[in-house]
């Protein structure tokens, strides 16, 4: 057969690929079967169209990856902050723009904390920077200021073929980004000696405490490594401990005490673990996400000598450290506490802290830009690290670059300083009124109880549900403040994130709502959030 595809099978296959060319209407020329007569053509057709499609039925199979085939740890995984609320938010936002009425024109999507997605706006020397390595004809602009023009070219001058995107970089990171953040460390810590050895840049900081985890988690049975995690939780950890197959062990903060971590609760929750697991990582977020609360030096303290004492590897999330608001409260490292324990501390307990581009004044989330250090690690599993590491090739180049910029920002003396800083304090004042507001605002409603919000850009305020609520929740398969923040966005378009997509301990429910919309849309969230409430009360009562 001279068709395309050829017939030079057995009469059924040859029958087969001609009654298939028939039934899409093209006439194969082959000389084994005689062309139609111009009689009975519509028959033929119809019976070679009945052939073809007994033909696709044959060859049709059941999909390789199914719900039932596909691996169950990551259909475990949950991340409540894009979950189904947000999806729900999606589908309004939709029906908003195809005119569809609604008892609010807006959908204000409080559920993350992506800063410039609600206003804020970037800060011009790291956009300069990243624009010039990105573009680096603009170096002989007169529009940029020399000393972003001179960190540009550092960092160019540190990739493959000075070009942002022309090259990969090392899997560890650009160089002398790297030295960079260690000497940022340094100067952060009172003179804390940080070697850039120890540096990893990551894409965000997400990628950072995936990536240890992943290294950490080992054995089977009760020898699984167990992860210790705060609850309330950034959902994160739950998500990479599901995708891992490792034990998540819960320790709870104290909420009557503005969410301060007991190392007491700590001790209680390492002992029940080790009856079916091997806990050996702690996990910190400070200062606080979801819950805003900023560890004293104290408590830092207590948290590396029983991490010492029980032999655990520390992960310190430390991403919202410049974002502390309360008087009194002051953020610790750490890496410095850790250091100014002494050498007994210093020299043997391992940990990883992690920062990023995204939250602080920067915003920057976009960039995926982060990094981590590790010390105190075992030399062979630093190599085995940057294995791991080399996998992904390595994090963004421009991240990289935006990273550079919030650890090495201008200096007195500098052309751009006296701009930068008024930025930046304008971000941070900023949202340090907000942070009052909020937790002023929420403290006058009934029935909602909000603890001051001392850092980080959240609020997570607990929120009484009646009874009949709880009930109706339960007709319609969702947890009390799922049910609760459905109907908030239903009747407001404010979407928040439940308490439960965090953890939080029975029989409480709260919300997570982020601070970071402008002062005035603010002030009209929070009088729909207590109007909402209000009405919830009265119709479950």
């Amino acid at each position: 057969c001279k068709g395309p595809g050829g017939c030079r099978g057995g009469r059924e296959e040859m029958a087969s690929r001609c009654a298939a060319w028939l039934a899409a209407g093209r006439q194969p020329s082959c000389p084994r079967l005689p062309p139609p007569a111009r009689h009975g053509t519509a028959r033929r057709s119809s019976a070679a169209k009945a052939s073809a499609v007994k033909i696709t039925e044959k060859a049709s199979r059941e999909k390789i990856l199914t719900l039932e085939s596909m691996n169950p740890q990551v259909k475990a995984v949950e991340y409540a902050v894009r979950g189904p609320i947000v999806l729900k938010a999606g589908e309004i936002e939709k029906e908003l723009r195809k005119g569809i009425k609604k008892p609010f024109t807006e959908v204000i999507k409080a559920n993350i904390g992506d800063a410039h997605a609600m206003g804020q706006r970037p800060i011009t020397f790291l956009r300069q920077v990243v624009a010039l390595c990105t573009y680096p004809n603009l170096l002989d602009s007169p529009s940029f200021p020399e000393d972003a023009k001179k960190r540009a070219r550092r960092i160019l001058q540190g990739c493959g073929g000075n070009s942002l995107g022309k090259t990969y970089s090392a899997s560890q990171g650009i160089n002398c980004i790297r030295e960079d953040v260690a000497s940022y460390i340094e100067r952060r810590d009172g003179g804390v000696p940080a070697d850039p050895d120890n540096i990893y840049l990551t894409t965000g900081a997400s990628d950072g405490i995936a990536t240890i985890l992943k290294i950490l988690v080992s054995g089977g049975g009760r020898s699984r490594t167990g992860v210790m995690i705060p609850i309330p939780q950034y959902p994160l950890y739950s998500a990479a401990i599901s995708e891992l197959d490792a034990i998540q062990v819960n320790y709870y903060l104290d909420e009557e005490n503005c969410w301060a971590l007991d190392v007491n609760e700590l001790r209680r929750s390492l002992n029940e673990a080790k009856a079916y697991c091997n806990p050996k990582v702690l996990c910190i977020i400070n200062p606080g996400n979801p819950t805003g609360q900023v560890q004293s030096r104290k408590c830092i303290e207590d948290v590396i000598h029983f991490a010492w004492e029980e032999k655990l590897f520390l992960l310190a999330d430390e991403v919202y450290q410049d974002n502390v608001y309360s008087e009194g409260c002051q953020f610790h490292s750490f890496k410095k506490i850790l250091y100014e324990m002494g050498p007994e501390y210093y020299n043997n307990v391992e940990l990883a802290s992690f920062h990023s581009t995204s939250k602080g004044y920067m915003g920057e989330c976009g960039y995926r830009g982060g990094y981590m250090e590790v010390i105190n690690l075992h030399p062979e599993i630093k190599g085995q690290l940057i294995k791991l590491l080399s996998v992904r090739l390595c994090p963004p180049v421009s991240g990289q670059a935006a990273m550079d910029i919030v650890v090495n920002p201008p200096v007195p003396g500098e052309e751009s300083y006296s701009q930068f800083l008024k930025e930046k304090e304008s971000v941070l004042n900023n949202l340090a009124k907000k942070a009052k507001l909020t937790e002023d605002m929420f403290n006058k409603v009934p029935g909602i109880h909000c603890n001051p919000l001392q850092g980080a850009m959240y609020a997570f305020p607990q929120i009484f549900i009646p009874s009949k609520a709880i009930e109706e929740a339960k007709v319609h398969k969702m947890a009390p403040d799922m049910f609760y923040c459905m109907k908030l966005l239903e009747e407001t378009g404010i979407c928040v994130v439940p308490g439960s997509g965090f953890g939080q301990r029975e029989g409480s429910y709260h919300f997570r709502m982020t601070i970071l919309p402008p002062v005035e849309k603010l002030k009209i969230l929070l009088e729909k959030v207590k109007d909402f409430h209000i009405k919830f009360l009265e119709k479950y009562a």
